[in-house]
């Protein structure tokens, strides 16, 4: 038996001091020292085999934190956990509170093709593994091929299209041997619900973000650009994860899907729900009312499905609780859960093919504070991000 977890955790914009990263927008010296520590307690509450990171503008940084967590984990390790010269050394629950070290494992980090200059920088992704990888990291952010989605026939002039050829951030796709087995895990951090304005040519700014002049219609319509950004992203980080699973590999996927649960873009990244019966259904051909699937194709369909669908650690964890609590985001009064864990069915106890299962999932979120409350420029120095992490029990 291997037990590992994984975690997800949303910097929030981690970049060193004195740097302008957006506009107008950069850590004093004094500031960054805050941040490094709380994000290294943070890892060290956490503790997790692999974390996914998200916000990641420079990889030094991130080492810094990584660094910070494993001095100060050391040394309390050495204050708190009994010794041959100290009592109770034989309790096993002291084995479980040690902080495990990341000396010796992998990080791969992937940058933004988006980042700009000072102002203008894009944030990348991470993933920290004391597993190490199997094979080389893949980056998944400019398209060989152009996603285009062909609205179909509608009237005499179609029905439109749209085109991605690049997405907002990059995934990043790892494998990580983990006991008997290779599980492929994706990071990513999907396009924000934040509306993407055109610049007109020759203009300073696009009008839609000058609020003395407020345009309705047109904040709705980079509200739609931004959603068709993020469910196209979501499609993309789709196809990867179906890649693997035909490869035969277990998949899990975490990050900032910046959308809940139940949203299209969650839910193309999960894959469809399966009905409970297909034979009631008109086949795809039908040529008379009594054209239905048959049991036989109606148990196919069903397993075509479950085959690839992934699914949700925070749903499980809800089942098996009689809490529903959990929230990794809140802002406006709304407190709401859009950083996720899939994983496919490898890690359902009963399901067909089981590798494991899922025994705990734990939240971090006692930091966050209504984007609206008094204390919210807290969140500029810690995370305006719950940390989520999973933990996963391997069969031998």
């Amino acid at each position: 038996m291997t037990e590992f977890t994984i975690a997800s955790f949303n910097v929030k914009n981690l970049i060193g001091p004195d740097q302008e990263y957006y506009r107008f927008q950069q850590y004093t010296p004094e500031e960054y020292a805050w941040k490094v520590d709380w994000l290294s307690e943070q890892v060290q509450t956490m503790d997790a085999d692999i974390i996914g990171f998200q916000e990641i503008f420079e990889e030094s940084a991130l080492q810094e934190v990584i660094d910070a967590a494993d001095a100060e984990g050391m040394a309390d390790n050495a204050q708190h956990i009994p010794g041959p010269n100290k009592r109770y050394r034989r309790k096993a629950i002291f084995r479980k509170l040690a902080y495990r070290p990341y000396t010796n494992a992998a990080l791969a980090v992937a940058a933004n093709v988006n980042d700009g200059g000072p102002g203008q920088r894009r944030p990348g992704v991470a993933i920290l593994s004391r597993f190490g990888f199997e094979g080389e990291p893949e980056i998944i952010q400019d398209l060989p091929e152009p996603l285009d989605i062909d609205f179909g026939p509608m009237g005499p002039d179609g029905g439109g299209s749209f085109r991605l050829t690049r997405l907002s951030r990059p995934i990043l796709k790892v494998r990580i041997p983990v006991g008997n087995h290779v599980i492929t895990v994706f990071n990513c951090h999907l396009k924000s619900k934040l509306g993407e304005f055109v610049r007109p040519e020759g203009a300073d700014f696009p009008p839609e973000v000058d609020l003395t002049r407020y345009d309705p219609v047109g904040r709705a319509l980079g509200g739609l650009r931004a959603s068709l950004r993020r469910m196209a992203e979501a499609w993309v980080l789709r196809r990867a994860i179906i890649a693997e699973l035909q490869a035969g590999y277990p998949v899990m996927a975490m990050g900032d899907f910046n959308d809940g649960e139940h949203a299209v873009s969650s839910e193309i990244i999960s894959g469809e729900h399966p009905f409970k019966n297909y034979a009631w259904m008109l086949r795809h051909d039908a040529e008379t009312p009594r054209d239905r699937y048959s049991e036989q194709e109606d148990a196919q369909i069903r397993e075509d499905i479950e085959a690839v669908r992934l699914h949700s650690a925070e749903k499980q964890f809800i089942r098996k609780s009689s809490r529903d609590m959990v929230y990794t985001a809140a802002f406006g009064g709304v407190y709401e859960s859009i950083d996720q864990i899939y994983m496919s069915r490898h890690f359902l106890p009963d399901a067909k093919g089981s590798i494991g299962q899922m025994d705990y999932f734990s939240v971090l979120n006692d930091h966050l504070t209504d984007g609206s409350h008094a204390e919210a420029p807290y969140n500029k120095l810690a995370s305006d991000h719950g940390q989520i992490i999973a933990h996963m029990r391997l069969k031998d």
